[in-house]
């Protein structure tokens, strides 16, 4: 029986475990750098309460695999307060950053007037699309507030890895290459739709060979913003021996327009995978985006130095 004061006398006493040496110890959680800018996710489409709802889980995945990060939300195409603007939210960014330093001088404090990017900007897009970018560049020079750009998220292997997670939920793919079972429905081949032209299809193509290579069957991308696109690429895999296709998104879900996606695949007569979404994937390469234009390395939680 335990006393105020701890375990009853001839009872153990638990001490707290020492840190574990050696390369197998687990590192101390990276945090965002104080003062460090904020995120902002740039969000293509019209808003509504399902693309919010994927903004946010992106954002909360990121925040999870960096502490402390100040992460919001700006929407390209918006006209309602509901869904702010990018150009409102770096201004509303900027300004926040400079009442906080103004008030601490009235305070007082020794402070240094605040330098560099107050914002991060990263488009929630898988591959390039030179007029969306064009967007999200012109509402940066709008909000006046100094903010960097960064690249897409693609290509990338992680990419392809949701890619595949995409299909084998539609049953189009194994979801696993190492088991010998079959899927019925499995595609022999493969269209990647994307959106921005020639300049979109060519990069979709370098995440398509790391496709083509965890599912062994031939993958081709297609632009869904190119009229006949896709079909004509479904008539190539069909006149090369594929019989059974399937059309792969390559794209987060808010970029393409609605009903754009369905009605190009049943043009080509083929079964469809859902758009990437909030993978997990997709909000690591949003943070990694982040990061490398600050040039910090964040650790994912819970894993350990090898």
């Amino acid at each position: 029986m335990s006393s105020p004061t701890g375990p009853a006398s001839g009872l153990p006493v638990r001490m707290p475990r020492p840190r574990q040496p050696g390369r197998h110890r687990r590192p101390e959680p990276v945090v965002a750098p104080e003062g460090a800018p904020a995120l902002v996710l740039a969000v293509p489409g019209a808003p509504s309460p399902a693309v919010r709802s994927l903004a946010e889980e992106v954002i909360s995945i990121a925040r999870s695999e960096l502490p402390g990060l100040d992460a919001r939300i700006g929407y390209l195409d918006s006209a309602d307060h509901e869904y702010p603007t990018l150009d409102a939210v770096l201004a509303h960014t900027a300004a926040e950053r400079t009442a906080r330093f103004e008030q601490a001088r009235a305070d007082g404090q020794d402070v240094t007037a605040p330098d560099g990017p107050v914002a991060v900007v990263v488009p929630l897009l898988a591959g390039p699309d030179s007029a969306l970018i064009r967007r999200v560049r012109q509402a940066v020079m709008d909000s006046r507030a100094a903010a960097e750009l960064t690249d897409v998220l693609g290509p990338h292997p992680l990419l392809a890895e949701a890619l595949h997670v995409r299909l084998s939920e539609a049953g189009l793919a194994r979801a696993d290459r190492a088991r010998l079972f079959t899927v019925a429905t499995a595609a022999d081949g493969i269209i990647l739709a994307t959106v921005g032209g020639d300049e979109a299809v060519q990069a979709a193509g370098i995440t398509g060979m790391l496709l083509a290579a965890r599912l062994a069957v031939p993958v081709m991308a297609a632009a869904l913003d190119q009229e006949g696109s896709i079909a004509a690429m479904a008539d190539q895999l069909r006149g090369s021996g594929s019989t059974q296709l399937a059309v792969a998104p390559y794209l987060i879900g808010p970029e393409v327009g609605d009903g754009l996606l369905d009605a190009a695949a049943k043009e080509a007569d083929c079964l469809s995978a859902e758009p990437l979404g909030a993978y997990p994937a997709i909000g690591k390469l949003v943070l990694s985006q982040y990061a490398a234009a600050l040039g910090i390395t964040p650790q994912p939680q819970g894993s350990p130095v090898h």
